[in-house]
């Protein structure tokens, strides 16, 4: 069966190995089954700050990071929220068909308001959801690949389209979410694997960026290495990432370092991340800011001109 693809990210800082293991690699695969648009959601940044930082060059890099992975611009729609108005227009409709309680309820904007940097909560971050919503949407998205804390937001979805189809005519699909396989990665430093916690290798880092990074990360006190994941968390993660890169299961490589301690741990890691790199980091520095913009400027392009079929769609259906 053949789906319209719904994912992006938000332009706040490089993507890293968590972000290329959790959704990019699946991205690559899924460009060549079905139509995928790609956002860049930079509308979606000041949701949980009060200015959006260096959004441009932060668009800039992500872009940068696509197309290092090995996104095809000839085969997926890469745009961002802010040129597309024609999207952000079906936000007005679609929050007449969500009440307040059940903004309020949702558990994803409980959580992303309980952690938020903000002294207080905008309007947009309730809203956020039903933004969500309309970028699935606008491009009568089918499929959605999403972690675990961000199916409320199909659901919200769901509700979405299924409201407007029930009161005006039916033009919208239901889309389903995409659950992910990939393990979950935690940070060097054992927690949270993030942008803002300067933890994570991000995919532009240089080999030498690599092995700093990796020779600071977290271990334990015992110098025989086992695959422990309830025991010995930290140890676990680094022979996780480095079962990722090398196409191995962990337990084995644990076997193979046995009492060569969190040095060989470290040496074997920080050889496999940047190998597995290496093609990414070549690719990359072959591209510069020029290529981003003319890979996002056909992609607005393409995003708009469906935008525009979809809200007349709408305005049709509700006799504007």
């Amino acid at each position: 069966m053949n789906h319209t693809v719904l994912t992006g990210d938000r332009p706040t800082g490089p993507l890293h190995l968590g972000h290329y293991f959790g959704t990019l690699a699946n991205r690559v695969r899924l460009q060549e089954l079905h139509q995928m648009y790609v956002l860049v959601a930079d509308y979606q940044v000041i949701t949980d700050r009060d200015v959006p930082g260096r959004i441009q060059h932060n668009i800039t890099e992500l872009l940068l990071d696509y197309l290092a992975i090995g996104l095809d611009p000839a085969k997926v729609t890469i745009f961002q929220h802010s040129a597309v108005p024609e999207l952000n227009q079906l936000l007005l409709p679609f929050l007449s068909l969500v009440s307040v309680a059940e903004l309020k309820r949702n558990p994803t904007v409980k959580d992303e308001i309980a952690h938020s940097s903000q002294s207080a909560v905008s309007g947009l971050m309730f809203t956020y959801p039903v933004h969500q919503a309309a970028d699935i949407l606008f491009c009568k998205g089918t499929l959605v690949p999403v972690g675990k804390d961000q199916l409320p937001h199909v659901e919200v979805t769901r509700l979405v389209a299924r409201r407007f189809n029930e009161r005006y005519a039916p033009v919208f699909p239901l889309p389903e979410a995409m659950m992910g396989s990939a393990p979950l990665l935690k940070g060097l430093d054992g927690g949270k694997m993030s942008k803002s916690r300067g933890n994570a290798i991000a995919l532009k880092a240089t080999a030498d960026e690599t092995a700093a990074l990796i020779r600071a990360a977290r271990t334990d006190a015992d110098r025989h290495i086992t695959y422990d994941p309830e025991r010995r968390p930290e140890v676990a993660n680094l022979l996780m990432l480095a079962g990722l890169c090398l196409g191995r299961a962990p337990e084995e490589i644990a076997e193979e370092i046995g009492d060569g301690g969190a040095a060989r741990l470290k040496r074997l890691l920080t050889e496999a991340v940047n190998e597995f790199l290496h093609p990414m980091r070549k690719l990359r520095s072959s591209l510069d800011a020029a290529d981003a913009r003319e890979v996002l400027t056909a992609g607005n392009a393409r995003a708009r001109e469906r935008a525009v079929l979809t809200l007349e769609e709408v305005r049709q259906a509700m006799g504007f």
